[in-house]
């Protein structure tokens, strides 16, 4: 004799054995837990490469400052001279390390010749820039300190880099647009700005820059 359960006696016992069964409450706790966790993974991805960019465009800026402290080409007959070329190079170099970062959308660098003057005092000689970020020296531009010694030197108010007499500092600014991963709107826009700076490794011909072979010049217009 074939014994038919009805349809609703069915479906509570189904529902009673599903509450009984440990693994349905797994199943339940890992529907709301997976969600989270996928935020939280991915909420430290961001951080932890907001923290790698910051670290690389501080770096980029260090080795950019030390590979033009040493920038010089001549013979023994003469102070070795900077040209536009040597100067290039380096910007070269910032690009090349900063590899997927895209700098020259998201960024710049300004490489300056920070001197002294006639005067004594500090002056910016020259000033090279590369990056289609539009922004300013936040220390000066090319010129200031010409003459007399109003102008304290590069750097932050009260803690000012100063070239010595007859040397000069290549002073380094770089600025960097960062571009989030995933959550563009919760970092929000972030602005990278870092300094450095290093004292020319020897003796060079501080009047100009030379251009002999007559290449674009940086220019921060």
């Amino acid at each position: 004799m074939i014994r038919f359960v009805p349809l609703r006696r069915r479906v509570r016992d189904s529902i009673a054995r599903f509450t009984r069964d440990a693994r349905a409450t797994v199943l339940i706790e890992m529907a709301f837990a997976i969600p989270f966790l996928v935020l939280v993974g991915f909420g430290g991805l961001e951080i932890a490469n907001l923290t790698l960019t910051q670290t690389r465009i501080s770096q980029i800026g260090l080795n950019a400052a030390d590979n033009a402290s040493r920038i010089a080409a001549g013979s023994n007959l003469a102070q070795p001279q900077v040209r536009e070329t040597d100067i290039n190079e380096v910007f070269a170099g910032v690009e090349t390390q900063a590899g997927n970062l895209d700098f020259k959308t998201h960024g710049r660098i300004i490489l300056s010749s920070l001197e002294r003057n006639d005067d004594g005092g500090q002056w910016i000689h020259w000033q090279r820039c590369y990056g289609d970020l539009d922004v300013e020296s936040s220390y000066g531009e090319a010129g200031d300190g010409e003459e007399g010694t109003d102008f304290p030197g590069m750097g932050f108010e009260g803690a000012e880099v100063t070239a010595a007499a007859g040397t000069a500092v290549m002073f380094v600014e770089i600025y960097y647009d960062y571009q989030p991963l995933l959550y563009g709107k919760v970092v929000g826009q972030r602005r990278m700005h870092s300094t450095a700076a290093f004292n020319i490794r020897e003796a060079r011909d501080l009047t100009q820059v030379y251009n002999p072979s007559s290449v674009a010049v940086s220019n921060c217009d």
